[in-house]
């Protein structure tokens, strides 16, 4: 059971890991391909709530976010792997803050083709982050289960 379990997570974090690493290597004096898909959909979410909350947000390259994003997939994904529950809050936050942005379907109408190929990626992002909520579900509810048998010493009996 344990061998099965260790070679789900290694499935599962394979996605993370392998798109890090392929950011990784693709990353170049311009942030790769990655960079360049992603700024103006950076530029637009900050304009946006720049205009939306009134706050001026502060200038950051794109390089750096890119940066960010390979961390997170990389050092969450090996996390992940070993079965670190800290691993998997990493690839959570991941998907919770870049999939919004990445996936921004809704910036088109439904009869669009982007609009069914965003929504479609969008979806699986959301299936990854609710493997993810039930793998730390489980762990927290493991390690709950763990200290309550601890905690619990039977009583002496009376004579």
């Amino acid at each position: 059971m344990g061998f099965f379990s260790f070679l789900g997570r290694v499935l599962f974090a394979s996605l993370f890991i392998l798109s890090a690493w392929q950011m990784f290597n693709d990353f170049g004096a311009d942030g790769g391909p990655a960079a360049k898909e992603l700024a103006p959909k950076l530029h637009l979410i900050k304009t946006h709530l720049s205009s939306r909350f009134g706050l001026a947000l502060p200038n950051f390259e794109v390089k750096q976010v890119v940066w960010a994003i390979v961390a997170l997939k990389g050092l969450g994904g090996l996390l992940f792997v070993i079965g670190n529950i800290f691993g998997a809050y990493l690839l959570a936050f991941y998907l919770v803050a870049i999939s919004p942005i990445l996936y921004d379907f809704y910036n088109y109408g439904p009869e669009d083709r982007q609009f069914s190929l965003l929504f479609n990626e969008f979806l699986q992002s959301v299936a990854l982050l609710g493997a993810l909520l039930f793998f730390i579900g489980m762990k927290n509810s493991t390690t709950t289960s763990k200290r309550n048998l601890k905690k619990r010493t039977p009583k002496p009996k009376a004579a």
